[in-house]
């Protein structure tokens, strides 16, 4: 059998545009284009026109992102690859990850990873992923994240679930209203004001949020009905907006209504709110809406508090839930210390990481809302655990508890688990409301 690297080239590049680009008919260059084609084919998308393929190079350039993409050496004629497309894409950009007490850390961000099935089994997903997981330790960057479209493929990279979502369905006649009135007011606003408004409000609730992960511009288009598919706007989006008792902005909602007469939806596209108010102020508005049969939103959390605040909490409905943001470990010591911790303590803490980026033995003191991490020389650590392990209970989104019982953690010193319980819980539940 040849090596990889005899039947493959692996290349890697900023997403960026060809020189004639202009902003009312962006183009990508050729390397771009070739990869923007080939993860779409990866995803079932439809094969985007070269006006598509602009506008994605567009946004993938405004983000920063690194492209990666595998060709192979001798393509055959009329495939594909010939054509410049790769057989594998990956991609990599920065952004800012709310840790907990509105500390936000340089995440790096992982999307767009598909293989061709003429490709498979041949190591190109385990080269992309350990190539890049080393440049993001190489860089300084204390951890990794991304979110996936099947639920078996990253843990052997060291990636566990650390962020899980909730899709919700609300028959606001059986609801009956809130148990309270929030402060503040609501009103409908127009999409262009929704747009000139929305990343103030989201700014507030990323640094509010635990796990919150900042925008990047393929999410502002979509979830604001900005550009679809063809490049316009939406005109089906509405939006509103709630207003804190000062008359401040403090939460927005974007929303579309689907169906007919009788069995209308509202799908709620984008709900942000700096504060509980503004939360429970833009549900008592979703659940006013007329000639609605029910209220569908997919990006609630775990804890959402709406189900407490309804008078009839049989009214909502958990049509679906299934793991969001997974956080993959790659400096230890820096990733700990970057979180604050809920209470004083001491812990020892051995991981283990087939990658080598995160393997160790630390000894973790926290004190004051801080903690010190340092590498510790101890026969046997408090608690064992891998590297995936650490991803989930890292920031608090999953209970140690939980994972001992998972057996995932393994206690060695009688306590220690609920010591880690208490060291490491998160000032809000755990929340994030951005896919990549």
């Amino acid at each position: 059998m040849t090596a990889f690297d005899d039947d493959y080239d692996i290349r890697t590049f900023p997403a960026a545009l060809a020189p004639e680009s202009t902003d009312d008919e962006p183009r990508a260059d050729a390397e771009t284009a070739g990869w923007v084609r080939a993860e779409a084919l990866g995803f079932h998308e439809a094969a985007p026109d070269e006006n598509a393929v602009g506008r994605t190079a567009r946004r993938l350039a405004a983000d920063g992102r690194t492209e990666t993409g595998v060709y192979p050496r001798e393509p055959r004629d009329g495939s594909l690859d010939a054509e410049g497309q790769p057989v594998a894409t990956f991609e990599s950009f920065v952004k800012s990850l709310n840790v907990g007490g509105g500390r936000l850390l340089d995440a790096h961000l992982i999307s767009g990873v598909t293989v061709q099935p003429t490709h498979r089994r041949r190591g190109l997903l385990r080269r992309l992923m350990t190539d890049d997981l080393a440049r993001a330790k190489g860089a300084g960057l204390a951890v990794a994240a991304l979110t996936a479209s099947e639920g078996s493929i990253y843990r052997r990279f060291g990636f566990g679930v650390g962020v899980r979502e909730r899709t919700i369905e609300v028959d606001p006649r059986r609801a009956s209203g809130l148990l309270g009135e929030p402060e503040g007011s609501t009103e409908l606003v127009s999409r262009d004001a929704l747009v000139e408004l929305a990343p103030a409000v989201f700014a507030r609730y990323h640094a509010r949020t635990p796990g919150s992960i900042d925008r990047h511009e393929g999410a502002w288009n979509r979830l604001l009905g900005r550009e679809r598919p063809d490049g316009t706007p939406d005109p089906a989006v509405r939006g509103a907006v709630h207003r804190d008792s000062s008359g401040v902005v403090d939460g927005y909602v974007a929303y579309r209504l689907e169906g007919a007469d009788g069995a209308r939806a509202l799908v709620v596209l984008d709900l942000v709110s700096a504060t509980d108010d503004a939360y429970l102020g833009l549900w008592q508005l979703l659940l006013s809406v007329d000639l609605v049969a029910t209220v569908q939103y997919a990006g609630a959390q775990q804890s959402d508090p709406l189900g407490h605040a309804l008078v009839d909490g049989r009214a909502v409905r958990v049509t679906h839930d299934e793991d969001h943001v997974w956080f993959r470990v790659l400096d230890t010591v820096a990733a700990l210390q970057a979180r604050p911790w809920a209470a004083d303590g001491v812990v020892t803490i051995a991981v283990g990481d087939s990658l080598g980026h995160a393997a160790g033995t630390f000894r973790v003191t926290s004190e004051g809302g801080s903690a010190t991490v340092k590498r510790a020389a101890v026969r046997r650590a408090d608690i064992e655990l891998d590297v995936a392990t650490l991803g989930s209970l890292w920031l608090g989104g999953v209970d140690p508890v939980t994972l001992a019982a998972a057996g995932l953690v393994r206690e060695r010193r009688k306590g220690a688990v609920q010591t880690v319980r208490a060291m490491i819980a998160a000032d809000r539940p755990l929340h994030s409301i951005t896919h990549f």
